[in-house]
């Protein structure tokens, strides 16, 4: 993540090294979640900060639109949607009992075009 590489502000970032139990709605199991980055910064006003980051595409970000009829793409979305549903949950209360916070990001939020 080169932002983080050259942002003076940001003390230190690692990928995937928070473990977060949560339970899987579709499966009923208790899973752990590795969210992408997490980041540790100064922010404007000097304080320093800690973020759980998760990157992932719009669509997946919002519940699936039902079709007329129900195919297996729309079933899987739907159990994807609870899945990730659960995870971003679970690291919300986990960053908030730390002090931290969660974000979700999107290509809008990177400033990524679809050429």
């Amino acid at each position: 993540m080169i932002f983080c590489d050259t942002n003076e502000s940001v003390i230190s970032w690692a990928s995937e090294e928070v473990s977060i139990p949560y339970r899987d709605p579709v499966t009923g199991k208790r899973r752990r979640y590795y969210p992408d980055f997490i980041v540790r910064y100064r922010n404007t006003s000097g304080l320093i900060e800690t973020r759980i980051i998760e990157v992932k595409p719009e669509k997946q970000c919002k519940p699936p639109v039902k079709p007329k009829r129900n195919s297996r793409s729309y079933i899987r979305e739907v159990m994807n949607w609870g899945t990730n549903s659960a995870k971003w949950k679970a690291a919300k209360a986990y960053a908030e009992a730390k002090g931290w916070k969660f974000q979700l990001m999107t290509e809008k939020e990177l400033d990524l075009k679809n050429d």
